[in-house]
């Protein structure tokens, strides 16, 4: 088969990974009217060397894949895509020393302000050093944490609350290790306690803080605590099987406090079924909005896709935020950029 022609664009751009999201990065990246696929990067060695478009599934393109870090920072790239399984600090430096501005899906730099002070300041002198760029965005947190709470409160005037509630009904996904071993579903209800619920306000409070600055909201802290519900009798799910009276459904809420009351809240609400005990409100899959104040809104987001077709089209909420903001942050000045720093990102779709 002959290599695909990649479109004559002007922005060269490295993927980095290969997961479930990075793959549907990589996919929009060579579709992508003004992006070049310039290089790939891969961490299974039975991937390296093998065609970038091969590795999607739509054919050669003539990018081979590498393992190798000094393959990727010698390309000279505007912009890579980095999206590895875990954050690592000395990668995103040697990048952003290249001269390469980096976009991730990684969570660290949704908010400078907030990060450790040994990190930012090594990020920020490479940033310096190779004239480049870094932003964290996603679906969640990124586009339903920041992005589309922006727009909402463009129309108010008082604020007295704004709620995103993130619904995930995950009985289709057949992923037994993520369901199992890192959250817990299935195992009994006295076996939690709020390390998970830390962890999630590590990923979003730095988003809802800086909503709070860009708006000059006074937020005095942020708090976190969890939820969880029991399946009433045994539950078989894509991933295998919940014992009765385990874990079926977490709520975990990460609040901004304002006079010890909550003034921008994120609220998970994940679950293997509807039917549990304590009883729930759990709907559809999607995202539900709720701004009070002096100007209400109550909106629904739902994902008008079958659930066993789930797994397939979810990446691409992630994915594609990232890919549409690579020419705003190579065209953004030096450094950590946010999403108030950003203009607003346009997808470019002719």
């Amino acid at each position: 088969m002959e290599p695909k022609t990649l479109p004559d664009n002007s922005i060269r751009v490295v993927q980095w990974a290969t997961g479930n999201i990075g793959t549907r990065a990589l996919r929009a990246v060579i579709e992508h009217p003004e992006l070049r696929l310039a290089g790939l990067h891969v961490h299974s060695p039975d991937k390296a060397g093998r065609d970038a478009g091969e590795l999607c599934g739509i054919g050669p393109v003539g990018v081979p894949a590498t393992g190798d870090l000094a393959d990727i920072t010698a390309l000279g790239a505007d912009c890579v895509l980095y999206m590895p399984a875990r954050f690592d600090a000395d990668e995103v430096v040697a990048l952003l020393e290249s001269g390469a501005n980096v976009v991730t899906t990684c969570g660290e730099f949704h908010r400078p302000a907030g990060m450790d002070p040994g990190l930012r300041d090594r990020v920020e002198k490479a940033c310096a050093a190779g004239g480049s760029s870094v932003y964290s965005t996603g679906s969640s947190p990124g586009f339903i944490s920041e992005v589309l709470p922006l727009a909402l409160l463009s129309i108010q005037r008082r604020l007295d609350r704004l709620t995103i509630d993130e619904f995930a009904d995950l009985s289709q996904r057949d992923s037994p290790d993520m369901l199992f071993d890192v959250m817990g579903f299935g195992q009994p209800l006295t076996a939690f306690d709020d390390r998970r619920a830390g962890h999630l306000a590590g990923a979003f409070g730095p988003s809802l803080r800086m909503i709070a600055d860009a708006t000059g909201i006074p937020v005095d802290s942020v708090a976190a605590f969890g939820e969880y519900a029991a399946t009433p009798g045994e539950l078989t799910i894509a991933a295998g099987t919940l014992a009765a009276g385990t874990v079926a459904a977490q709520r975990i809420t990460i609040d901004a406090l304002r006079a010890g009351e909550p003034v921008l809240r994120f609220r998970a609400n994940w679950y293997c079924t509807k039917d549990v005990e304590p009883a729930w409100d759990l709907r559809d899959t999607g995202w539900h909005i709720a701004v009070e104040g002096d100007t209400p809104l109550d909106i629904d987001l739902k994902f008008p896709i079958p659930l066993e077709r789930m797994a397939d089209t979810a990446p691409g909420y992630t994915a594609h935020r990232a890919v549409n903001s690579v020419a705003a942050v190579v065209a953004a000045p030096p450094g950590i950029r946010t999403t108030v720093d950003l203009p607003q990102v346009i997808a470019r779709l002719g």
